[in-house]
């Protein structure tokens, strides 16, 4: 008697750790989804700052005050002399504030790996092998019933193996972490903060927009204006497409010191937000087939595939 008692005991307790552990997860990983958010938001401003020439406007300014400061002793007027100085003085600002926003950025890559170190814990203590596969949201104008609200997030998800199949729309719009029919994990993109930057800087929604328009706005949009990468491709072949990126800001996260398994399943914040976009635009769901880095770490292939059904 007092055997089964101590049994049942037991299992009370481990079911009230479950059920602890699930309540704490889904909390977790919402608070990682507001940091990546935050995370790119800081990264592209200061990034922005990186890029623009404070160091040749620093030098136009002080040539020009230079010059003003020299006519106004040959003119002899106090007024040249006022707006020499203050040429001057701008100019040598622009100069001294130009390393304060390189360092910060550079620092931003060790706050980003932290969520990947905490993907990497929770996959590998659930035992996940399978590849990613993003899944579109339902456009915002579309009407759903209140069960149904969880479908207008972005989502990942983690199958437990490569033979397991696609979760229902049912168990989707829970928002629920731990999915058991089928077996894996949702989680949210590491490039949905991005995602969200490159949608306000396009101004358009990307639901409207066509496949082949997007394959030439992307590369333009993330090489000049968010400069986080040097070069970027994207080609496509019926179900299949290629991403090439060259020299991307995110390259160090692949690096062997880092050892970082989810980068390969999910990709960096950039091919993460890539792969939202197109998955977004065509209203398919994307995987990550796989992906390969140079040896120099410069050059990043990714190889994505839609999924039908």
């Amino acid at each position: 008697m007092s055997s089964d008692k101590k049994e049942r005991t037991e299992e009370q307790l481990e079911a009230e750790s479950e059920s602890g552990e699930m309540a704490s997860t889904p909390y977790l990983v919402e608070n990682i989804k507001q940091l990546q958010t935050e995370i790119e938001n800081l990264r592209l401003e200061l990034k922005k700052a990186k890029g623009i020439p404070s160091g040749k406007i620093g030098f136009a300014f002080i040539i020009l005050g230079v010059l003003s400061l020299a006519f106004s002793i040959l003119k002899n007027s106090q007024v040249l002399a006022f707006i020499g100085l203050g040429l001057t003085f701008w100019g040598a600002f622009f100069f001294f504030i130009s390393p304060l926003k390189y360092v910060r950025s550079s620092l931003l890559d060790s706050t980003a790996t932290s969520s990947y170190y905490t993907i990497d814990r929770i996959v590998k203590d659930l035992k996940y092998e399978g590849k990613s596969y993003y899944i579109p949201p339902y456009p915002k104008e579309v009407y759903l019933p209140e069960y149904l609200k969880g479908l207008k997030d972005m989502i990942v998800f983690i199958p437990a193996g490569a033979e397991t199949g696609m979760p229902s729309i049912e168990e989707m719009a829970k928002g629920s972490f731990l999915l058991k029919n089928p077996k894996g994990v949702c989680v949210a993109p590491p490039g949905l903060g991005l995602l969200t930057q490159i949608e306000k800087e396009l101004r358009r929604d990307l639901t409207k927009l066509e496949l082949n328009e997007l394959y030439e706005i992307l590369p333009q949009l993330i090489i000049e204006n968010f400069q986080l990468a040097k070069e970027v491709e994207i080609k496509s072949e019926e179900n299949l497409i290629h991403l090439r990126i060259s020299d991307s800001t995110y390259k160090n996260l692949y690096s062997r010191q880092e050892n970082l398994q989810s980068i390969h399943v999910l990709g960096c914040p950039l091919i993460s937000a890539i792969v939202c976009a197109i998955s977004k635009t065509a209203g398919k769901v994307v995987a990550i087939n796989n992906d390969r880095v140079s040896l120099d770490g410069n050059m990043i292939d990714v190889w994505l595939g839609f999924v039908e059904g």
